[in-house]
């Protein structure tokens, strides 16, 4: 089956290419539930058959499980062909007192317990221990993951490890991932960082990144990834309805409402709303990814079909135009979403 090409963005100032659509490996550690191995590989297999090229995980995802997988699937492919980011932050340590199964979103047993360290030795061994479960002989991304109450320790301590390593060569590209955006400001201002994770801040529900991290990234001269474009769920189907979730808790009926005019003007425009949710991130021109979970062959198959999907740039005109979408959203064209294949 021949695939459309999937563009390409490189970080600013870094060796480092991303596909413009990423494979979030977070699923495949057992988000939420099970998902079976077979699945996870056939994930992965399909999203390379499709031409994407990033792979971003954590040990955070699944305990290990998300790492573990996501080696096994890559093992064998040429490693200079596609980028692998991983985080640290979290390591993971044995659980003296467990209770069964994981109590942070994950099915798996609960044998290991996280444990926050943003020092420099957490950061070299969390690094180690990522290379060990995934079998890969470098990483090309690290980021600091959710250090939103360790500012100063990930900054001082954990940024200039990293910042080391990749004058070394041992890494490509560092920064931070993070829920919100006015620290990720801090960390483009204040530290090394080259990239930037922005998770849920610039969607079609929330532009709240315009206010921080997007005008400090476009005047630095540095690259934003984007994940969560669907706010955990409402922005994913084409018809909202109540009891989905937004930010990983049920929708407010206010919220559900106004994504459901969105997609009633992204169907007068020919398009659905989860198409135009995973393009809008890239009307900004310093978002050169957008990472999306996946959990089996046949979403990375529904995903990589609604990158494709051509968004006409009338609409997010529409959208400004009817209040749906703030003012001050970049004017885009639709086919600067990606740069061209080379």
């Amino acid at each position: 089956m021949r695939h459309l090409p999937i563009g390409r963005r490189t970080i600013t100032n870094t060796p480092v290419e991303l596909t413009a659509l990423g494979f979030g490996a977070s699923a495949i550690g057992n988000l939420h539930r099970v998902t079976p191995a077979h699945d996870a590989t056939a994930a992965v297999e399909a999203a390379w058959e499709a031409g994407v090229r990033y792979f971003d995980t954590a040990p955070h995802y699944g305990l290990g499980l998300s790492e573990l997988r996501l080696g096994k699937a890559l093992r064998g492919r040429p490693r200079d062909d596609y980028v692998v980011s991983s985080k640290v932050g979290r390591l993971l340590v044995p659980n003296e007192q467990p209770r069964g199964t994981d109590d942070e979103g994950f099915v798996v047993r609960d044998d290991l317990r996280r444990q926050w360290d943003f020092s420099r030795g957490g950061v070299l061994r969390s690094i180690e221990e990522t290379l060990e479960r995934t079998g890969l002989d470098r990483l090309d991304i690290v980021y600091l993951h959710d250090p939103d109450d360790h500012f100063d320790q990930a900054a001082e301590e954990a940024m200039p490890a990293l910042a080391e390593l990749r004058a070394q060569g041992v890494i490509g590209a560092i920064g931070a991932g993070m829920n919100q955006s006015a620290m990720l400001a801090r960390f483009l201002r204040e530290t090394a960082a080259d990239v930037v994770m922005l998770a849920g801040r610039y969607t079609l529900l929330d532009q709240s990144a315009l206010d921080d991290v997007l005008p400090t990234a476009q005047g630095l001269g540095k690259s934003v990834v984007a994940v969560g474009v669907f706010n955990s769920g409402l922005l994913s189907h084409d018809r909202p309805a109540q009891g989905m979730t937004y930010d990983y808790e049920e929708a407010p009926p206010a919220l559900v409402d106004r994504a459901r005019t969105i997609a009633h003007v992204c169907a007068a425009h020919g398009t659905t709303l989860p198409a135009a949710a995973i393009a809008f991130p890239h009307t900004h021109p310093s978002i050169i990814n957008v990472t999306l979970g996946m959990r089996n062959p046949e979403q990375v198959r529904r995903n990589v079909e609604l990158h494709h999907q051509p968004i006409p740039t009338g609409l997010w005109d529409d959208l400004r135009d009817q209040g749906l979408i703030r003012p001050d959203v970049p004017h885009a064209s639709a086919h600067e979403r990606s740069a061209p294949c080379h």
